[in-house]
């Protein structure tokens, strides 16, 4: 009887033992998970260090050179207005400026996105 009670306490050890290992961290403290958490963190690290390097150094230039060629192509725009005829002197075709009615702001005649240095319309002017 001593020996079956020693067997069990000792079976007893055993278990909790085995139970305290799953539930507890390998022999220096490390275990899968630890190791695949502190990888994610380290890619992670990195993955921002390389996206604030890119935010800090290519954007501006990047937006500078968009900048200086929206600029130049405005300005070419520009230039070539200036060499066509004036507005009064312009080819109104009857597809253009069709009113049925009256708008409900300004004249009546210009719309809401009428710009005086591009759009021109004669009423009296019939093509």
């Amino acid at each position: 009887m001593i020996a079956q009670r020693q067997v069990m306490r000792f079976a007893a050890q055993l278990r909790t033992q085995a139970q305290r290992r799953l539930a507890s961290t390998e022999h220096a403290g490390e275990n899968a998970f630890v190791r695949e958490r502190r990888h994610v963190k380290e890619h992670a690290k990195g993955t921002t260090e390389l996206w604030r390097k890119i935010s800090l150094y290519t954007v501006p230039p990047a937006l500078i050179l968009a900048s200086l060629n929206a600029y130049n192509l405005w300005n070419e725009h520009w230039e070539h207005w200036s060499h066509m005829p004036p507005l009064e002197e312009r080819v109104e075709y009857p597809y253009q400026n069709i009113r049925t009615r009256n708008y409900q702001w300004g004249d009546g005649d210009k719309t809401l996105f009428w710009n005086d240095k591009v759009n021109y319309h004669n009423k009296d002017k019939e093509a």
